[in-house]
């Protein structure tokens, strides 16, 4: 599960690094991204890639609520060409999720607490995220009444992760980033071949405050490693 990510680069460092148009929309940079929140995406149209910034939590085409988006902020490897939420947008709408970061939270034996982690790339690049979004439209409504919105591929960890969670975001190394994101590949197998654990020398992860537990709190603290006397469970 992915369920908070950071995203503090510069949209136009983001564009860079990806070669891809900048966003139009701006948005601030945040520390502790939360479901329901927008964030920035890589998408491509076989002519070029840009960044836009959607909402996060995926929304079907066929939905009459968008309050389903809620429930779809992430997207099983395994089970994309059998959903129908997803099975449409792995064929047709993949996109790069750019993240500075992401938290997950480690059960601490005994106890019902959970301590947080922050994983990163060891070099502190921004990870390629897999993607899938959609376009939804209200029914009735008027033509330019439209959400765009994304969810994220999770696959089993890989070593760094397996004590933490049973799940990570697939994280896509620059290699791959053209085959996952050309809108004329669409044989869910070959694609999803390319959603498979990181290599563990592509991510760190640290304990950080228990203050990133809320989406309300910001800033670069959130991301610092506390002291172990502080790691829940410790001694």
């Amino acid at each position: 599960m992915c369920g908070r990510f950071v995203s503090v680069s510069p949209p136009d460092e983001i564009a860079r690094y990806f070669d891809a148009a900048a966003p139009e929309a701006v948005l601030e940079p945040s520390y502790n991204v939360a479901p329901t929140e927008d964030a920035y995406v890589v998408l491509s149209d076989g002519a070029g890639r840009r960044v836009e910034a959607l909402h996060w939590g995926l929304v079907p085409s066929w939905a009459r609520d968008p309050r389903i988006g809620s429930r779809m902020i992430n997207a099983r490897a395994e089970a994309l060409a059998s959903s129908n939420a997803f099975k449409a947008a792995l064929r047709r709408r993949r996109c790069l999720v750019p993240a500075d970061g992401f938290y997950e939270w480690r059960p601490v034996a005994g106890t019902r607490r959970k301590q947080p982690c922050f994983v990163h790339h060891p070099g502190g690049e921004p990870l390629a995220l897999a993607g899938l979004w959609e376009e939804w439209r209200r029914p009735g409504g008027p033509g330019n009444d439209r959400l765009r919105s994304f969810t994220i591929v999770t696959t089993p960890p890989n070593d760094v992760l397996a004590p933490i969670h049973d799940r990570m975001p697939a994280i896509l190394p620059p290699e791959v980033w053209g085959a996952w994101l050309d809108p004329g590949r669409a044989d869910p197998e070959v694609l999803s071949r390319l959603l498979v654990p990181a290599p563990a020398s592509l991510t760190v992860a640290h304990p950080v405050s228990t203050e990133v537990n809320d989406a309300r709190h910001q800033g670069r603290h959130l991301v610092e490693e506390v002291p172990a006397e502080e790691v829940a469970g410790a001694g």
